[in-house]
Parts: structure tokens; sequence; C-alpha cells
């Protein structure tokens, strides 16, 4: 990873129109997207917005940014769609071979903002999503003749075509005042999502911060999508125990709202980033690169994928990191300290847990 530039960066506009539109991040403005296999891509829709109903070379995680609305959800060899409710604060796994639509209420007085993150390898694109569209300008029945999407809707061809070419629009459209979209059900939602705002917390930290951990026993799905996640809150002017990640993933991490300052050290004792980030901004952290995060005055909100469904991670300050299971002898020896220094060192921390509140 020598050389490689792990600035964050906001991500750029691939297409949209009056319903909103789709934003994402580029592995030539963002190198480690191409490296880790990883794409990142966030939908904005504007008031009574629907996404087209579409499905992706590539598993992920949706975290709602913002807004409320509705999603449409086939599972594969499903016979109906989910439609499910959404909210700020909701996680859904989204696997392979899964067709969605989301939607913007039309009455709604802010965007619904969607962010995605998820594993390329499998995909056309390293570090990079393909998208594919079942509608519209760019829909997969434009490629067909008139011949085979009679033959496989059961119409004539002239129905045929008028049919794939009515939807001009491309992704992203606005529905027409007075259309209709079907409800969403309480039942859909059960095992779809986690709102992760409302979700136990895994860690609480008073004056520190709190996480609430993605996995297999809260949101069975992300075993088939692969991946974990965690939604990070610390408070102003604390700071994230360095770490890192033990079972060689990668930590990609969008920051929701706040700033802060983040370095990051890998190989020979380098540091290989120093920067300020604020809501919006997108970085990845190199495997077993260890990672710390300082919030500014507003405190720091961020929501981060791990490359495997149940990740474990490395402490290396506060009660849990590995100095306190290390033996004073050894402790000693290592940083070349005396005894005194030992337990100076020893004696502190010995109450906080990944977050530290300032002094």
């Amino acid at each position: 990873m020598a050389g490689v530039d792990l600035t964050p960066r906001p991500p750029r506009k691939a297409y949209g129109g009056e319903g909103g539109a789709y934003y994402e991040w580029s592995p030539a403005d963002l190198p480690m997207l191409g490296l880790a296999s990883i794409g990142g891509a966030k939908l904005c829709l504007a008031a009574g917005g629907l996404s087209l109903p579409s499905y992706s070379d590539s598993a992920k995680v949706a975290y709602v940014l913002q807004g409320k609305g509705t999603c449409g959800i086939v599972l594969p060899e499903a016979t109906k769609e989910k439609v499910v409710a959404v909210k700020e604060g909701d996680a859904l796994a989204l696997p392979f071979g899964v067709v969605t639509w989301w939607h913007n209420l039309p009455e709604s007085a802010t965007e619904l903002v969607v962010l995605f993150l998820g594993d390329t390898s499998k995909g056309h694109k390293s570090g990079q999503f393909t998208n594919f569209q079942l509608t519209g300008a760019t829909g997969i029945f434009t490629g067909f003749s008139t011949e085979f999407v009679g033959r496989a809707f059961d119409l004539p061809e002239s129905d045929a075509s008028k049919l794939v070419s009515s939807q001009a629009a491309s992704g992203i459209v606005k529905l027409k005042a007075g259309q209709k979209l079907p409800e969403p059900s309480a039942a859909d939602r059960e095992g779809m999502a986690l709102n992760c705002l409302e979700a136990p917390l895994d860690v609480d930290i008073k004056n520190g911060g709190r996480v609430v951990v993605l996995n297999t026993q809260n949101l069975p799905l992300v075993k088939e999508v692969g991946l974990g996640a965690d939604l990070v809150r610390i408070d102003a002017h604390s700071m994230c125990s360095p770490g890192f990640s033990c079972d060689s993933a990668y930590q990609v991490t969008y920051i929701v709202r706040g700033s802060g300052r983040v370095q990051v050290v890998g190989t020979d004792g380098k540091r290989v980033l120093e920067t300020r980030v604020e809501g919006g901004n997108l970085f990845i952290v190199p495997r077993f690169f260890v990672v710390s995060k300082i919030a500014d005055a507003s405190g720091m909100e961020w929501f981060s994928i791990i490359t495997t469904p149940n990740p474990i991670f490395s402490h290396l300050a506060g009660r849990t990191s590995v100095w306190k299971a290390i033996s004073p002898e050894v402790l000693e020896a290592s940083f070349d300290a005396s005894p005194e220094m030992e337990k100076l060192f020893r004696s502190k921390r010995l109450d906080s847990e990944i977050f530290f509140a300032p002094n």
C-alpha cells in the first residue's frame, strides 16, 4: 500500500434529473476502492422521486442517511416483493441478485438520501458498482429486439415496443401527481432492516461515544452479503482508540456528520494519512493498518462496513488493549522502560474502553 493516496473524498454525480440524483465514488479519485474491491455510492431522491427497479453486480449494505420513504425488495426466487418503510438510521443488507426500487414520499420536506457500500470483487469493475436498470432509457429490454421482447412478455411486437420505449428517463423519475405506490408492510420490514439509531448499543461510554454493530445476529442477511457494518458516534473532542481489524478486513468509513481528525499508521511505523474529515467524506483503511480519530467540538458520526460479516478488532489503548494483557516484564523490555514507568503506563485507562472522553 506504499504510496497509495488515502485522502478522503466526496462522490461525483453519475446521473439524475427532476426526481433526484445518483452519486458514486470512483477508483480514479479514491484508488483504495480498486485495491480493496469496494464500491461506494449515494442516492438522493427529491419529494416524489423514484429510483427505478434495478439490480447490481455487487452485494451491498444500504444505510439511510436522511429522510423517510419506501424501498421495494425482490429477493431471488421470490414471488412477491417486500415493501419496507425506511427512515434515517435504517441499514439494509442487499445480497447478490436482489432487485430494489427506492421512493421518497411526495409530501416529504427533505430528500431521501441512501448510502451504498459493498464488495465489488465479483463485479465488472473493481471498486465501482455496475447497476442494471430493468426499465427506462438504459433498461435491459431496450437492448433486445422487439421480437424477443414480444416473445418474452407474450405481447404483439408493436405493444412490446411501446412498453419498452415509453419510459424515456434513465434510472430516476419523479412520479406524476396522484400516482400511487404500494404501502409498506411491518411484516415485510422484519429481518430486512435494522435502525441503528434505535437498536441496543454494543458500546456506550459516557461523554465518549456509542457503537451499534450490524452482524449476523441482528440482521441475518449480513451473512449473505459477506460484510459487517457499524454506526459510531463520538462526543465533542473524544478520541477513538487506535486499533486495527485483526481478521484481514478493510474498513470503509463514511462520515455521516460532524468533523474531526484522522491518523492512519501502516508498515514500518509510518503515518500514511493525517487529515481532517467532515460529513460526506469516504475513506478506506488498508488491512492491518492502525487508525484513530479525534472529534472536533461538534462531535463526529460515521458509518463503516468491514469486509467480513462478524469483524474482530484489536485495540492498542484502553482497558481492553493488548497492553493490558502483556506481562510487565515484556512491556518493560519492549519499551526499554523502567519498572516505575511501566507501572504508571499500566495504571492508566483502566476504566476507558475504545472511546476516551477529553480530560
